[in-house]
C-alpha cells in the first residue's frame, strides 16, 4: 500500500518561509516522479511543482516559480517543498503526490499523471 504522509504546515506571515515534507512508504521512491499540488476552499486542486526521479528535473507552476523549491532525498524516500516569500493566495491544503514507474520530463504536469496522493497538510498565511 502506498502511504504519502505530508507534514510541515502551518500558520505564516506574508513573507515568511516554511518547508513541507512528504514522507513516503509502500512504493520504490526512487522510481517514482514526485509531485505537489494544493487546494484552496471551493477550488480545482492545482499543480505546484514536480520533481523527476533522480531530482535533476524540476517543474512549477508560474505562480510559485522563483519562490518555491521542489527536491527529493531518495535515501530517506522524502520529498520537500521549500516556500520563501509566501503570499497569503498561497493558502490551500497542500498535496503530495507520487506517480511509480514512469518519470517526468516535461510541463505541464495534470493531476491525473499521479496516482498516489496524501492526505494534505493545510498551509496558512496571514497579512
Amino acid at each position: 500500500q502506498v502511504q504519502l504522509v505530508e507534514s510541515g504546515g502551518g500558520l505564516v506571515q506574508a513573507g515568511g518561509s516554511l518547508r513541507l515534507s512528504c514522507a513516503s512508504s509502500g512504493l520504490t521512491f526512487s522510481r517514482s516522479a514526485m509531485g505537489w499540488f494544493r487546494q484552496a476552499p471551493e477550488k480545482e486542486r492545482e499543480f505546484v511543482a514536480a520533481v523527476s526521479w533522480s531530482g535533476g528535473r524540476t517543474y512549477y507552476a508560474n505562480s510559485v516559480k522563483g519562490r518555491f523549491t521542489i527536491s527529493r532525498n531518495n535515501a530517506k524516500n522524502t520529498v520537500y517543498l521549500q516556500m520563501n516569500s509566501l503570499k497569503a493566495e498561497d493558502t490551500a491544503v497542500y498535496y503530495c503526490a507520487a506517480r511509480a514507474g514512469v518519470d517526468i520530463t516535461a510541463m505541464v504536469i495534470p493531476r491525473t499523471f499521479f496516482g498516489s496522493w496524501g492526505q494534505g497538510t493545510q498551509l496558512t498565511v496571514s497579512s
